[in-house]
């Protein structure tokens, strides 16, 4: 802005151009500072909307994870029920328990071509509508043989939910609040498989024919409103670009970003990803292809991304989270409804956790909360197989060890809700450039479920060849080897826009001086 006449004259005597220096009795500086003040006191208005329509849409698009957690927490103890009413093998628990997690790379690989070609909404929506189906299949079966049916349609239904819904969040939220909106699939798994363990233990006095089918049959509760979810939240900005939507994009990113000036900084940002010179030369590229054959930059982002995601399920969440029943009966829990309870203990601490997680991940970081959970879940993981152990030999009272157990359980599930479950997904959707997000978070989700499936599959074989107590033991030292993979492998990525990421792995181990830079960067543009 130029100054006027009077403010030219009053920074020639004054010797300084300092537009704050305010005198009375200079009108044209009052009218400035009226109108400064109008727009400072509608600016944050403003603000305040798009961050909460950015808040809704976010919880709208989680919903899917609900899905994914009430399942993996009602079938804990479905499976008591399940085994006596059908009466399957150890083997067939396994293969029902595990299948899920398997079968769900299936939607996982095509969300990431259906959400590029349909979009992110719609995938979504895609994803609720084969959960339901198998939901409803499950709840009625009248054999193991039908039962496995409707639970690899769920997998198929959960898998692609889970892999768009970070992305989607990803990109539609505001730099600065990224990682805690992208956060949230996770807080809604948390959500669901306390869900599932209070309906283990709210149903589990009906009958042994009826109460794991009604157990089942309440997973289509949250898919319903997904179909609400379709009115009111819009189309990611960054596929509406790739479709070359530019305009309709630019009406998303109205409704996102705090004024007009950040939605043309966030539309060149993603049109210079979308269409760039770098971009274009990819477009005869199929994204298959440049995976087998990656570039040094897509390389390491391939290892961080897919290497992050096995290892949160590798360190043996879901074994303490599917097999919690199995883990307190070893401790020594005999009743069915007591290991139920205790069960509902497990899950209202993973859920708190997981709250701590947003609070913080955007303000201290992803990789110190990555440490901070890695560590704590080592430690917590030994300790459960050293409380086991000594049961093992009477070495300490029941009463006592009961208490270690329960405890462990509570801290591992705790320390990986601070971070490395939360962060995994952010990660995921954040770290890959905006050609190949979805297909590359897609690639990032298989290895999850499948490590997931796995662990699931072979739990009760492994405690039947090794003890649970040496199950847990050997999943402490896969933990402590995620340590030394978050120091050598994950970036800090706080505060960076998903442009300035890709900047990081193009790096390469040089990626602690370009932290530095663009921190400094950051410290140099004031946030408004």
């Amino acid at each position: 802005m130029m100054a006027s006449g009077d403010d030219a004259a009053f920074s020639k005597e004054s010797g300084t151009g300092n537009r704050n220096s305010i005198l009375p009795g200079i009108g044209s500086k009052e009218k400035y500072e009226r109108i400064d003040a109008e727009l400072a006191k509608d600016r944050p208005t403003r603000g305040s909307d798009s961050k909460r329509y950015v808040f809704v849409c976010a919880i709208f698009a989680s919903l899917n994870s609900v899905l994914l957690g009430y399942d993996v927490g009602v079938m804990s103890g479905c499976i008591l029920f399940i085994q006596k009413d059908l009466h399957i093998t150890e083997v067939q628990q396994e293969v029902l328990v595990g299948c899920l997690s398997i079968i769900s790379l299936i939607g996982s690989l095509v969300a990431g071509r259906t959400s590029d070609a349909i979009g992110r909404k719609w995938t979504i929506c895609l994803a609720a509508i084969i959960f339901q189906t198998g939901a409803a299949i499950m709840a009625f079966a009248p054999s193991f043989r039908v039962l496995i049916i409707g639970r690899l349609l769920a997998g198929v239904g959960i898998g692609c939910g889970v892999m768009v819904a970070p992305v989607y969040i990803a990109e539609i939220s505001p730099t600065v609040s990224r990682g805690s909106f992208t956060s949230f699939p996770e807080i809604f798994i948390n959500l669901g498989i306390l869900l599932g363990y209070i309906s283990n233990y709210a149903f589990s006095g009906l009958s042994e024919h009826i109460s794991w089918r009604i157990m089942l049959g309440i997973g289509i509760v949250p898919s319903v409103f997904i179909g609400f979810a379709l009115f009111v939240i819009p189309e990611s900005p960054r596929w509406l670009v790739m479709q070359k939507k530019v305009e309709e994009a630019r009406s998303v990113l109205m409704r996102i970003s705090e004024s007009e000036e950040e939605v043309e900084c966030r539309l060149t940002e993603i049109e210079e990803a979308a269409g760039g010179v770098k971009g274009e030369k990819c477009e005869e590229k199929a994204v298959w292809l440049e995976f087998l054959r990656p570039s040094p930059a897509l390389r390491r982002m391939l290892i961080t991304g897919f290497g992050i995601q096995c290892f949160q399920q590798i360190s043996g969440i879901d074994a303490t989270v599917y097999y919690s029943p199995t883990i307190f009966r070893d401790a020594g829990i005999s009743s069915d409804s007591k290991l139920l309870a205790a069960t509902v203990a497990v899950g209202f601490t993973k859920t708190a956790f997981i709250l701590v997680a947003i609070l913080l991940i955007d303000r201290v970081g992803r990789k110190p909360l990555l440490y901070v959970s890695t560590v704590g879940m080592t430690v917590s993981l030994f300790c459960l197989g050293l409380a086991l152990s000594l049961l093992g030999h009477e070495l300490v009272s029941p009463r006592v060890g009961i208490l270690i157990a329960i405890l462990a359980v509570c801290g591992n599930v705790a320390f990986f809700s601070v971070g490395l479950g939360p962060i995994c997904w952010v990660m995921s959707s954040e770290i890959f450039p905006l050609r190949l997000r979805a297909q590359a978070a897609a690639l990032g989700t298989v290895g999850n479920r499948v490590s997931s499936g796995v662990v699931a599959m072979s739990f009760l074989s492994m405690c039947r060849a090794l003890s649970v107590a040496g199950t847990f033991f050997i999943f402490s030292a896969i933990s402590a080897i995620s340590v030394v993979f978050m120091y050598m492998c994950v970036p800090e990525t706080k505060g960076k826009s998903l442009e300035q990421i890709e900047m990081l792995f193009d790096s390469g181990r040089e990626w602690q001086r370009i932290e530095v830079e663009l921190d400094d960067m950051e410290v140099l543009v004031p946030k408004e």
